[in-house]
């Protein structure tokens, strides 16, 4: 197939991307004015400017397929008003410029895969969220109820459309685990405030396979949840990483810290609120976790 990226030189982009290409398809990435992104040929990159809502629009005709995974990281630096605008302003006006786009083509793409995140559920305690459960309330749970709709006009359109809520994505090259694995190694991690908040989370391996199966499943649209089928608190999550890497974990992380570096609000949200995701759909679709359960994907990652 034809496959056309936005994001894709991102942590989850950079994967699906050499996944997709290993299997023979042809991926092509939407490229930034000024972007160092190389050309490997005629055709492997299309031109775009969200900021200016402009995009090459006939490169888009006839494609088979465009996954949107564009968007500023959400736990690099303070949330500041400008830096929460940026955050929520990456994923509208990207994912409404697609949708938009794609709508109005004469060929279109088949499926437009588009991101979101779990964030949409809000800080929700011990509760099971399905697919069927209704948002949040906070700002993540609002940019994600909104970076869903950005995607309305391809749906309505007739091109089907999945929705991604991704959880936290664990591989030692990137996002979560990357940060977790030095202090961990020195015997320094610890459980984060009371240790009983949701981490609902997959592995990159098992995140790329699901969005090949948006890609490829006729019946997959619509949200689609992309967690492991079995979530954790944080304190099971600090203790197993303490098991796979035979360190202590017996005290807690220091909150004061994080809270000065990153401000209390992103803190909150991002670490002490949580979220006890299943994956129903893929679940009734029948998608084969690689990686089901922590303890076994921690040591499958770590080498361990």
């Amino acid at each position: 197939m034809d496959i056309v990226i936005a994001g894709g030189s991102g942590f989850i982009g950079t994967a699906l991307t050499h996944s997709l290409a290993e299997a023979g398809h042809r991926v092509v990435r939407m490229v930034r004015p000024g972007s160092s992104a190389r050309t490997a040929g005629s055709g492997d990159t299309l031109a775009w400017d969200p900021a200016a809502g402009s995009i090459d629009a006939a490169g888009l005709e006839g494609v088979d397929a465009v996954v949107n995974l564009g968007g500023v990281g959400i736990g690099d630096r303070k949330w500041s008003p400008a830096r929460k605008a940026e955050i929520r302003d990456s994923r509208l006006v990207t994912t409404r410029l697609l949708a938009d786009t794609l709508a109005g083509l004469t060929r279109p793409p088949g499926v437009f895969v588009s991101a979101s995140a779990i964030g949409y559920y809000g800080n929700r305690g011990d509760e099971e969220l399905t697919e069927a459960s209704a948002p949040g309330d906070d700002f993540l749970a609002e940019v994600c109820v909104a970076w869903e709709d950005a995607a309305a006009p391809a749906a309505a359109a007739g091109i089907r459309t999945p929705l991604l809520r991704t959880g936290i994505v664990l591989h030692p090259s990137g996002g979560v685990l990357k940060q977790l694995l030095t202090p961990f190694k020195l015997g320094l991690g610890g459980r984060l405030g009371p240790g009983t908040q949701y981490m609902s989370w997959i592995t990159l391996a098992d995140e790329v396979a699901a969005i090949r199966a948006a890609i490829d499943d006729p019946a997959v649209a619509g949200p689609v949840n992309l967690t492991a089928p079995n979530p954790v608190t944080n304190a099971e999550f600090t203790a197993t990483m303490g098991t796979v890497l035979g360190r202590p974990t017996a005290l807690p992380t220091p909150l004061l810290p994080l809270k000065l570096r990153f401000g209390a609000e992103l803190v909150q949200h991002l670490l002490l609120d949580g979220q006890r995701v299943r994956p129903a759909r893929l679940e009734a679709a029948g998608f084969g976790f690689a990686h089901p359960h922590l303890e076994g994907a921690l040591r499958a990652l770590l080498g361990k």
